[in-house]
């Protein structure tokens, strides 16, 4: 009876993930043409209330030369060969190839006929125009990049400001651009606990979408008295969510995100050690500031880290984009990746529809809820632009395929700090063998999975015990 069971539930099992498979096809097929489609929509509407045509990153390459004095590049096919880079403090390896290259049906058939058509045209001289270019002066440096970053690069490169208006597909309420009319570009910090004779900081940094009420409604609240007299709390809204500044300008990279929690939270605060706490996207944020100041941090506490492996011989960042985005239509958090990870403009609808309109949509939820409720992962949630979560999510979690296992081997045969991993043991998004995973490269480092507990719900109902976990923490890592 046994056996008739077990082969039953595998052959269901085998006809559910055919069933996924084909519907996963046809659906990502035709999402694919969507995109297309509305990349067209996208530009139209954008030039016609904004007056200019928005870069994407699905813009046909331009086949030319393109100089602004400080950037030489020649283009062939769809990529950008940067030759010739003159700025001290842009790091082309920073930015993720995931923004531009995800291979699909839809995209390898459109490659391919480009590469035909190119085929029968007359041989081009771009590549020896650029070096020419090239010779008669120095190069710094030589990527392959998208036409759309040269642009960007050129803006910023030539010191060009960004434009605090939001864009016509983004909320232009008081509380999303409130960082518009502040002359001081640095990010919302949440602090609570003593002012004066500060025992020790703690700083907390939220996940992808979502902000520093994560902390300052959850854990924040349940803390003993105790350790509010001792601990001084900041709670961060990292760049481009919640209350922080969303510059059109910058490419939200680790660097530039670990650039401003030191100008907004370590400097002014004087923070000289520090424990920090983690969230999903927050834990990359984390192990880089910890990297960075290996005498300071005094404890590190990393929830739900997306933490992948890449194999020999796969590329890092392609590598991640699939393991987080896997292009299936079940689970429906896989769904909801896939939809935020592959497709620049149905995200960006998304965007619009839900984050553009999110005082409707706040008016309904505390309506439903008579106000019992507090909205805080909902507000969240809606506070950030397209841009910006598109930005930080493949320049922070794919684009650091590579640096994580930098900055986990630093960690481990630099530093002394306490290193506890916690993990729910239903998190659909991430994985617990992400957890596990940094355990393997940090021996010392302890891992807690939670029962039953999800990506979100690992802190959002059990507030109470998980601050009795922190503070078990802090005062053994103080002793």
């Amino acid at each position: 009876m046994g056996t008739i069971m077990q082969a039953t539930k595998t052959l269901l099992t085998l006809a559910g993930n055919f069933i996924n498979d084909v519907l996963s096809f046809v659906v990502f097929s035709f999402l694919d043409l969507l995109d297309v489609f509305l990349c067209v929509i996208y530009k139209l509407v954008d030039f016609y209330v904004e007056s200019e045509w928005k870069p994407c990153y699905c813009s046909s390459a331009k086949e030319a030369i393109t100089s602004s004095g400080k950037i030489v590049v020649s283009e062939e096919g769809e990529s950008t060969k940067i030759v010739c880079l003159c700025s001290s403090k842009l790091q082309l390896e920073d930015i993720s190839d995931t923004l531009y290259t995800r291979p699909s049906l839809v995209s390898d058939i459109s490659k391919s006929t480009v590469k035909e058509l190119q085929r029968l045209k007359i041989e081009r001289t771009t590549i020896r125009s650029a070096c020419e270019k090239v010779r008669n002066g120095s190069v710094r440096s030589t990527f392959t990049i998208n036409s759309t970053i040269v642009e960007m690069l050129q803006g910023k490169i030539g010191g060009q400001k960004s434009n605090p208006i939001p864009r016509w597909s983004d909320c232009d309420c008081k509380s999303c651009t409130a960082w518009t009319s502040s002359y001081k570009e640095t990010l919302f910090v949440h602090a609570e606990g003593p002012k004066d004779n500060v025992g020790e900081d703690v700083l907390f940094i939220h996940g992808f979408i979502s902000s520093s009420e994560f902390w300052t409604e959850t854990v924040f609240p349940n803390f003993s008295a105790e350790t509010k007299s001792q601990y001084r709390l900041l709670a961060v809204d990292i760049l481009g969510f919640g209350r922080s500044p969303k510059p059109t300008d910058s490419l939200y990279t680790v660097r530039e995100h670990v650039d401003m929690i030191e100008r907004s939270v370590l400097e002014p605060y004087r923070v000289k050690s520090f424990h920090i706490v983690a969230h999903s996207l927050g834990c990359i944020l984390a192990l880089a500031l910890a990297v960075k100041y290996p005498g300071a941090v005094k404890s590190l506490t990393l929830l739900a880290p997306p933490y992948f492996p890449v194999p020999k011989g796969e590329q890092g960042t392609q590598f991640v984009l699939r393991r987080v985005a896997p292009r299936r239509v079940w689970p429906l958090i896989a769904f909801g990746a896939s939809l935020a990870c592959w497709y620049e403009h149905i995200s960006r609808t998304i965007c619009f529809l839900i984050c553009k309109n999110h005082r409707v949509w706040e008016f309904i939820a505390k309506l439903i809820t008579r106000n019992r409720v507090r909205t805080y992962l909902m507000e969240g949630f809606f506070c950030h632009t397209h841009y910006a979560a598109w930005h930080t999510l493949h320049n922070i979690i794919c684009g650091s395929a590579t640096k994580i296992e930098y900055y986990l081997d630093t960690i481990r045969e630099q530093l002394d700090c306490h290193v506890t991993v916690f993990h729910g043991s239903h998190d659909e998004l991430l994985p617990v063998e992400c957890s596990y995973s940094v355990r393997s490269k940090i021996p010392r480092a302890r891992v807690k999975i939670i029962e039953k507990k999800d990506h979100i719900t690992i802190v959002v109902g059990r507030q109470r015990a998980f601050a009795r976990e922190l503070e078990e923490i802090w005062k053994k890592s103080s002793s």
